[in-house]
């Protein structure tokens, strides 16, 4: 029994180390090197930081691209998708609520049109992207408020989107604070 106790404690200091010192120190040194030196990758305009790559924030004017909505109203202390399923009463309303709210604010847009990322929050409530079909059904109302062609807009989605990772991996978005920025830079 002593020889089984004593291969305990070796693995769990052995385990202790890895996970509690080397693993920790690698993952920050990781972080150092990266592009935002663990900070996150920040977006600045005018020499200030309006936001990060990889946080949502919510836009609601009509002038700008509405990203997707978030379950914590966006905040990065309290990350978390919503415990409500697809049954839930609740949920309904909420999501029948922002489509109605994209439908009055979009004329001409059927409700067909709408694509799930524009009514459902992501898992993590703070996703910073939606699809280029959710810039697409915007375009014509920014196009109005801002009295600017449609083509304009068009092109701006155009080069504001990100591929998927070699042409094979995920699905083309676009990040809508950097959409929103390229837009007040027109």
């Amino acid at each position: 029994m002593k020889k089984y106790i004593i291969q305990s404690l070796r693995l769990t200091l052995v385990l202790i180390v890895l996970l509690c010192i080397i693993y920790p120190i690698s993952i920050a040194l990781a972080g150092k090197l990266s592009n935002g030196k663990g900070g996150g990758e920040k977006i600045s305009k005018n020499g200030k930081t309006v936001g990060y790559q990889l946080l949502g924030q919510s836009f609601t004017k009509p002038e700008y691209f509405w990203g997707r909505p978030s379950a914590v109203a966006y905040n990065a202390a309290g990350s978390a998708g919503s415990n409500k399923g697809p049954s839930n009463p609740d949920y309904l309303k909420e999501v029948q609520s922002r489509i109605d709210t994209l439908l009055k604010y979009n004329p001409g847009l059927k409700k067909s049109e709408i694509p799930a990322d524009m009514v459902t929050a992501s898992g993590s409530g703070l996703d910073p992207n939606i699809s280029e079909q959710g810039a697409a059904i915007q375009i014509a109302r920014i196009a109005k408020t801002r009295k600017i062609s449609e083509q304009k807009v068009k092109d701006l989605v155009a080069m504001n989107t990100l591929k998927p990772l070699l042409g094979l991996f995920g699905s083309s978005s676009i990040n809508v604070l950097k959409l929103n920025l390229a837009l007040d830079n027109l």
